[in-house]
């Protein structure tokens, strides 16, 4: 009996083993999981999908993997999602912060681009929503010379403030542009940093409104702020470029020389070829004893 008993006990435990091991045995996915995350103007924004190959398929066709004109889930899975940390402008659509399903229409010459706000669903939903669309809109659809084997989505051609989030399988490629509203973020801030303002807060100020073509007489007051309370060569460098912007030029020589003795003193070359460059630009000269170059 107690050998029977122990018999039992030894086959069960074996089983038992065979059971875990086949648990902790791993193979590759088919359509693997993609995270992008980037930033678009100040606006965090973050990809989630899976990503089917080709494997000889003909995929977007009349008869393909992915038929024209039927609602495809953009992806393999679970449908893509795409989330933004602000408010964003999408192909002149208003979309708030947020996480959205982005489902796709793909068509011989366009794609309509879906954002659903019921992000739960395991591929396109059984039953169509249409109050749970919070945008759709057409793109064009674009055919490459080389084919993309893997169904990848990336960002493209950033700008201070937007980004093209693009979307290529086989020979197509699809992309819609998103807009992060940069100026009315960094305004806010520039308000806010203001009310107890360090150097550095007036020197950034200062720059944004420079390289943004502003306001040039609030750019200066700034940057004349920032070096009465310690001034720096870099920060002279661009007093200089504001006033002449301005076309103060008398003021912009006499500031970039100042820049440029700061900035030999401190040991730092390349400020000291960019103010000679700027004083000769502007049709003044720069003495030699005080630059040190030829």
């Amino acid at each position: 009996m107690k050998k029977g008993i122990i018999y039992t006990f030894l086959s069960l435990c074996l089983m038992a083993g065979s059971f875990s091991l086949n648990a902790q045995i791993k193979t590759p996915q088919p359509s693997p999981t993609m995270k992008l995350e980037t930033v678009i103007g100040l606006t965090d924004v973050t990809i989630e999908y899976s990503r089917p190959s080709m494997k000889g398929r003909t995929i977007f066709a009349a008869d393909g993997l992915v038929p024209f004109g039927e609602t495809w889930r953009t992806g393999a899975n679970a449908s893509t999602k795409i989330s933004f940390s602000s408010d964003v402008m999408i192909e002149g659509n208003e979309i708030k912060a947020g996480k959205y399903a982005v489902y796709t229409v793909p068509g011989k010459s366009s794609w309509d681009i879906i954002l659903y706000t019921n992000t739960s669903h395991w591929g396109v939903p059984r039953e169509w929503i249409a109050s749970e669309e919070a945008a759709r809109f057409s793109v064009p659809a674009k055919t490459g010379p080389n084919a993309v084997e893997t169904f990848t989505i990336m960002t493209m051609n950033n700008t201070i403030n937007s980004a093209q989030v693009v979307m290529m399988w086989d020979k197509t490629m699809a992309a819609f542009t998103v807009k992060s509203d940069v100026d009315k973020s960094v305004m806010k801030d520039i308000d806010v940093a203001m009310a107890g303002t360090s150097r550095g807060d007036y020197y950034t100020a200062a720059r944004y409104f420079y390289d943004n073509d502003k306001d040039m007489t609030k750019a200066l007051e700034w940057i004349k702020m920032a070096n009465k309370k310690e001034a720096k060569f870099w920060q002279l460098r661009l007093q200089s470029l504001i006033e002449a912007k301005m076309g103060d030029k008398t003021s912009a020589i006499a500031t970039a020389k100042k820049s440029m003795e700061m900035a030999k003193n401190e040991g730092n070359m390349d400020y000291v070829r960019m103010n000679e460059k700027s004083i000769a630009e502007w049709g003044g000269s720069t003495m030699k004893s005080m630059n040190g170059s030829k």
